[in-house]
């Protein structure tokens, strides 16, 4: 041992006065095996750690005690359910010293608070909950007897088909459709090769046309937009870039020479933009060397 106290904790120190006839260590020290835990044991009550089996609000102050929480309790024998004992705890809450005591229900498989304190109560719906209604004890023993359960089996099934979660159902029908690998695996890469032939037939079209980006498909939808829309002819051309210059005209008679030839170049700026943008649908060059190509517009003072 590592020290005499642990020895004499443990009950392996003999001392020099002990003789074998006085009896055990027990008996020479006059003490019970349990020590603290047997104080009471001349009337019939030990010393135990309880633990809560549910939540319950105490008697004395209405706090909530929570379950798993452990005691010292007193444990001590009040009666019997045939050959089975019925056992009594007696113990303090921590909160305020209130005392409690609680019964075993062999009768029932339960805990029964008899004193000082009361259940919690935590009912729910089973609907809300998704948990199955247990049976009463009626439907039990109809289960158990074989001719009742034959004769009420189509029943039974069909109320089976009924509680069934639909997740279940669903996953059933899952596990059927694919319970042949090959041919699953067959028909994806199927699908596959045919996804990756028309990305590249998308990709080459975009490139004959001289787009950096791919065409989705054309649809209905895409022709009665397309039929909608109208270009302007020559004609109408001609008469809005005349209408421009008559407007920027100045109304006065007196007009210098410099303001002609300012809307000129106006109007030849414009001719210069609509051709480099016509060259870019088209894809005649990037729209960087349109940037550069684009005559920028000068501010003209009159003379």
């Amino acid at each position: 041992m590592s020290s005499l106290a642990a020895a004499r904790a443990d009950n392996f120190y003999y001392p020099p006065e002990w003789d074998p006839k006085k009896g055990g260590l027990n008996k020479f020290h006059g003490q019970h095996a349990l020590r603290e835990r047997a104080k009471k044991i001349d009337q019939g009550i030990l010393i135990i750690r309880f633990e809560m089996p549910y939540n319950i609000w105490c008697g004395g102050c209405e706090s909530m005690i929570a379950k798993g929480v452990r005691f010292n309790a007193e444990k001590k024998q009040v009666g019997n359910y045939y050959s089975t004992k019925i056992w009594s705890f007696s113990m303090k809450s921590a909160c305020c010293q209130h005392e409690i005591v609680i019964q075993t229900d062999p009768q029932n498989c339960l805990y029964v608070i008899i004193s000082g304190a009361r259940k919690k109560v935590e009912d729910y719906d089973a609907e809300d909950a998704e948990t199955l209604v247990l049976p009463v004890e009626e439907d039990r023993t109809k289960l158990e007897d074989p001719f009742k359960r034959l004769e009420h089996q189509e029943g039974d099934m069909k109320k089976k088909k009924e509680a069934e979660p639909l997740l279940v159902r669903l996953q059933r029908v899952s596990d059927a459709r694919h319970s042949d690998d090959y041919s699953l695996n067959r028909s994806l890469r199927t699908r596959l090769r045919d996804q990756k032939k028309r990305v590249a037939e998308e990709e080459a079209t975009s490139r004959k046309a001289g787009l950096g980006i791919r065409l989705l498909p054309s649809s209905k939808e895409d022709a009665a937009a397309a039929s909608r829309v109208k270009f302007a002819t020559k004609f109408e051309k001609n008469r809005k870039d005349k209408r421009a210059l008559i407007n920027a005209a100045s109304i006065f008679s007196g007009s210098s020479s410099s303001d002609k030839r300012r809307l000129e170049l106006e109007a030849k700026r414009r001719k210069i933009n609509a051709v480099s943008a016509s060259k870019l649908l088209v894809g005649g060059f990037k729209p960087s060397s349109w940037a550069q190509t684009a005559v920028p517009s000068r501010k003209f003072s009159r003379v």
